[in-house]
């Protein structure tokens, strides 16, 4: 049955244009419940679960499906009926289209409750259908709703109806559900005390116009780690001026969460601050302590050089809520038979969050999810509800959970789906996979990786020509052939966009059958490759580089010590050796002339655990110690790499993925410049180059590791490098390396930007055929963006990773003294790095229910006094190290000052108090 709807529209140029809105209703779609001989049983589509919901409701003795209006579905299904819970659905079965379901807006009436309505006569059609079915057992449909007047309506219509609260409740069996009840409103879920703390959020009209006529500007919400009373807006758009706005103080962060899009109104100049030296943690405030609130805000407000005032912001509006589940602990109400409690979330920029449970003993001392529901203006903290118990806090596998779900890492095994096209095994090149490929099993190919490594990216290759000229080869693995654009395993892929590398585990980005075996270029079988091949003189000058897909045969899989061995013995002249020698000799040359031109050699110290064979505990923690071999192969990846990005460049102008790494504004380097001068050096940063050789100059002979702390501040300088699509862009440079051009192929194992940078190399080479996709610009600038995130989170966990394997290290040492040197210094504290274990942490010296010390901070020089010790960036001190487990929310390594000794501040080293660290039960008896 065809129903249409004619009515005409006058166009801008005058014109009238005739619109028909037609809907074609069917009599044929099938009610979805099993076995209805009314529907001839057969169904489009969903079905509805073949035993209706048999939870024990006191409302609903007898079998029902429920159907929940959209609000109910919205905001309530994710954390209700989860998996493993049968409710089933109706909601979704009788389409708009269905002949006995279709309903007409009527005149005047708004599309909400014309919605309603729809949804009505669905329920109301199910139950009357239904009793066709199964009149004996009087199955019926409830109909869920947390609309006042939608309820009574169906109760006038005479449809069973119940909101959500009244229906949740009613599962006796199941009384835990109701903590996963999410709050219906603001105003319904406010604290009594009633006295109100934050202004009013402007309607998003408001803020559109305001942001239109430039009163107000639009941005991300970033929230500080350091100090819960501060945050920064990163305003959208291109003006450079105010790309960064500073809020300060409760009021002004008027309830925005990190990663909220906010709109904002900048305050007077004359209100404008300075970004805080302050360390503050929210230590969990009550509603009544609004004084003491203020007194802590007081502290950020001391005197500054204007120079270092910022433009200063108040949130008026939030465009865009960005709230997603959070892991953390609870901290129990000390009130007996409290349901109200505290939820304290491990990221420390995250508010802490009210939550209503009845399971707070069963609680503590796990690690849970909680979903936040909204935020009162009466409220100092949002409400929210309990959505899963993930463990044990301080379990290995509980906080590799909590550190995965935290930084969004996709970790669920590969569905059947993805794992369908995967090749079949037992795998071998066929004629058809030589097409288009060159044999070079012949090479004398080896590949050089840390220990334990099997997803191998890369290998190379280096031999002496007939004219006297070297062949040198990088030969990556061939994912791209086996992944094929557009299916599962591609999709998968890109949305997982890399491999994220734990202490302790590998989360890959693709099944383990082309990680760690098929595409992996082990040694002595023959492996598909994409092998980009230069000619070069003794000079390591490129004389011709040309690119193939290929067929290898690694004839050696070492680790970085053994290949220093091999080139470092005298008594090996071996085939490989040789290839070894000459790619280190070259290596060296790139790298030189790669210095000369500007490219940056910076530091960050990287760590190394040693687990227990049994228990998999940290036994030892040292510094990654890096050999010539490291930049041997560091080398010639960056000169694939650049290669690549010419070719596929000038193949493909507008649609090449490329990566750049933006200059620093000078802002960015005053700390460095500062820090460099209290130790009588100038560092230049007006090019990279100049920079460059500043850091080289920059050495004293008494001090030969202040070296190595200047490269570590100038690496905290830099600005995050990104993918980026050609044709979206002006500016390919990329700083740190110095060259015009650049991007990743050389692993395409744990990279998906790596796998779009093969398919456009094969395509430019004639050696595979595209697809729309790859030259559609807007497709990759969003497949760029996806990426950006990925990698971006993907480092930020794997420090995770190591923050807790290094906790766990010193939770078995006890406590240590270690000599350290000062990163940063704070009002109230200064950041110090302990080259032994290349950790770094802060000394606080304010502390809670102390007498609080003599402290003068010169942000110019910069310098903290304590006292009449005076700490400047990179001198020299000596720390007591030990894991405090006094807040199990954010276990933490505590660090305190042994050397210089400042009475009442210094502590003395006392290796037999290690209550600290002792068993968890006795540590839990101290506390009570």
């Amino acid at each position: 049955m065809l129903k249409s709807k004619t009515f005409l529209k006058k166009t801008r140029a005058g014109g009238v244009i005739k619109i028909v809105h037609e809907h074609y209703l069917r009599d044929d779609i099938g009610c979805g419940a099993p076995g209805c001989a009314a529907c001839g049983g057969a169904h489009e589509g969903p079905v509805l679960e073949p035993h209706p919901l048999d939870l024990a409701s006191s409302l609903c003795p007898q079998p029902h499906y429920l159907l929940p209006d959209t609000n109910v579905l919205l905001h309530q299904i994710v954390t209700v009926w989860r998996p493993g819970t049968r409710a089933s659905m109706a909601s979704s079965l009788r389409p708009p289209g269905s002949l006995e379901t279709y309903v007409e807006q009527k005149e005047g009436e708004n599309s909400n409750d014309r919605n309603d309505r729809a949804i009505r006569v669905a329920a109301k059609w199910y139950n009357e259908h239904l009793k066709k079915i199964s009149a004996e057992n009087q199955l019926q449909v409830i109909f869920i709703t947390n609309d006042r007047k939608n309820k009574e309506k169906a109760i006038e219509e005479g449809i069973p109806a119940f909101t959500c609260e009244e229906y949740v409740k009613s599962l006796t069996a199941n009384p835990e559900l109701i903590d996963r009840l999410a709050c219906l409103s603001e105003e319904e879920n406010k604290i009594e005390s009633g006295k109100i703390i934050f202004s009013e959020h402007l309607p998003l009209s408001k803020l559109q116009q305001g942001i239109k006529s430039g009163t107000y500007l639009q941005g991300t919400f970033r929230a500080s780690r350091e100090n819960y009373l501060e945050a920064t807006v990163w305003v959208h758009g291109d003006a450079e001026e105010n790309k960064e706005i500073i809020l300060q103080g409760l009021k002004n962060l008027n309830r925005a969460i990190h990663e909220d899009i906010v709109a904002v109104e900048l305050l007077p100049k004359n209100q404008w601050v300075a970004p805080s030296s302050v360390v503050l943690h929210d230590e969990g405030q009550n509603e009544d302590d609004a004084e003491k609130e203020e007194e802590t805000e007081r502290i950020l407000k001391t005197a500054v050089n204007e120079k270092m005032l910022r433009p200063t912001g108040r949130v008026v509006g939030i465009i865009k809520r960005n709230w997603r589940p959070y892991c953390g602990m609870l901290s129990k109400s000390d009130i007996k038979e409290s349901r109200r409690h505290l939820f304290t979330p491990a990221d420390k920029r995250i508010p802490r969050i009210r939550i209503e449970t009845r399971q707070a003993s069963a609680l503590e001392g796990h690690r849970i999810i909680v979903a936040i529901d909204g935020w009162p203006r009466n409220s100092r903290y949002p409400n929210g509800h309990f959505v899963k118990n993930l463990g044990e806090v301080g379990d290995k596998e509980t906080e590799t959970e909590v550190l995965l779900l935290e930084h969004d890492v996709p970790h669920q095994p590969f569905s059947q789906a993805v794992l369908s096209f995967l090749p079949k095994m037992p795998w071998s090149i066929t004629e058809k996979d030589m097409k288009n490929r060159e044999d070079l099993r012949h090479l004398c190919v080896c590949s050089v990786d840390p220990p334990g490594c099997t997803d191998i990216d890369d290998a190379l290759h280096c031999r002496v020509l007939e004219n006297g000229n070297l062949e040198v080869g990088v030969h990556i693995a061939d994912v791209s052939h086996f992944i094929r654009p557009g299916n599962a395993l591609d999709q998968e892929s890109a949305r997982r966009g890399t491999t994220v590398y734990l202490c302790e585990k590998r989360i890959d980005m693709v099944p383990e059958l082309l990680s760690s075996n098929l595409c992996s270029l082990r040694c002595n079988v023959d492996r598909l490759a994409f092998s980009c091949i230069w000619e070069m003189n003794h000079n390591a000058e490129i004389l011709k580089t040309r690119f193939t897909k290929s067929a290898i045969n690694s004839k050696a899989s070492l680790t970085y010590a053994e290949a220093q061995m091999r080139i470092d013995s005298a008594a090996m002249n071996d085939d490989i050796t040789i290839s070894l020698r000459g790619l280190n000799k070259l290596a060296k040359i790139l790298k030189k002339r790669r210095i000369e031109k500007g490219a940056l050699t910076l530091s960050s110290p990287e760590v190394r655990f040693h687990m227990d064979s049994e228990t998999h505990d940290p036994i030892d923690l040292q510094t990654k110690e890096l050999r010539e071999t490291n930049s041997m192969v560091e080398e010639f990846m960056l000169l694939a790499n650049i290669s690549v990005a010419k070719k596929i460049h000038e193949e493909f102008s507008e649609n090449a993925l490329l990566r750049k790494h933006p200059a620093p504004p000078p802002s960015n380097y005053e700390i460095l410049v500062k820090a460099a001068k209290s130790k009588n050096l100038e560092i230049k940063t007006d090019t990279a180059k100049s920079l460059a050789d500043s850091l080289d100059r920059a050495d004293s002979r008494t001090f030969p590791y202040l070296n190595t702390l200047l490269r570590i501040l100038a690496t905290r300088c830099m600005m995050q490098a990104v993918y980026f699509c050609s044709g979206m862009d002006n500016d390919f440079h990329h700083y740190g390396l110095a060259s015009p051009i650049y991007t990743h192929f050389t692993s395409p194992i744990r990279r998906y930007a790596d796998i779009i940078v093969h398919r456009l190399l094969a395509v430019a080479i004639g050696a595979d055929s595209t697809y729309p996709e790859l030259t559609d610009k807007h497709k990759l600038a969003e497949l760029c963006k996806n990426l950006n995130f990925r990698h971006k989170m993907a480092q930020y966990a794997q420090r995770a990773s190591v923050a807790f394997h290094t906790q766990l290290f010193f939770k078995s040492k006890g406590i240590v003294s270690e000599e350290a040197y000062i990163l940063f210094v704070k009002k109230n504290a200064i950041v110090v790095l302990i080259p032994k274990y290349g950790l770094e942490g802060t000394v606080f010296f304010e502390e809670k229910d102390k007498p609080k010390p003599r402290l003068i901070y010169d942000d110019e020089i910069p310098s903290l006094k304590i006292e009449d010790t005076v700490f400047h960036i990179f001198d020299k001190v000596k720390v007591k190290i030990m894991l405090d487990s006094s807040n199990l929310q954010h276990q933490k390594i505590r660090m305190s000052l042994v050397e210089p000794q400042i009475p009442g501040i210094s502590v003395p080293i006392d290796t037999s108090n290690v209550g600290i660290n002792e068993p968890e039960e006795k540590k839990m008896k101290l506390e009570k």
